[in-house]
C-alpha cells in the first residue's frame, strides 16, 4: 500500500527518511557520512529550510525538517540536485 500524500504548508515539520535497498548500507565510511551531511547542508541552505534533528544510521537516515515556504515536494529529490 502506498503512503498517502504529503500535505505541504508554510511552516511545516517534516520527518524525512531513507533506507538502502534491501537494508543495505548507505554509507561506506565517515567520509560518505561527512559527503552526505554536506550536500544536506547546502540543500538546506538551498531551499531555506531549518534543520532540528537528523540522525544517520547504517541503513538508513532519519530527519527533521521545517519549511518556512511550502517547499518540500519537486525540490527534496537527489541532495545532488542544486540547480
Amino acid at each position: 500500500m502506498a503512503r498517502q500524500l504529503r500535505i505541504e504548508f508554510a511552516g511545516g515539520l517534516y520527518h524525512l527518511t531513507a533506507r538502502g535497498n534491501a537494508q543495505a548500507a548507505i554509507y561506506q565510511d565517515n567520509d560518505d557520512r561527512k559527503l552526505f551531511l554536506d550536500l544536506l547542508g547546502r540543500k538546506i541552505d538551498q531551499q531555506r529550510w531549518l534543520c532540528y534533528a537528523y540522525c544517520l544510521m547504517d541503513n538508513h537516515y532519519h530527519l527533521l525538517i521545517e519549511t518556512p515556504e511550502a517547499n518540500l515536494s519537486g525540490k527534496w529529490g537527489s541532495l545532488l540536485d542544486f540547480a
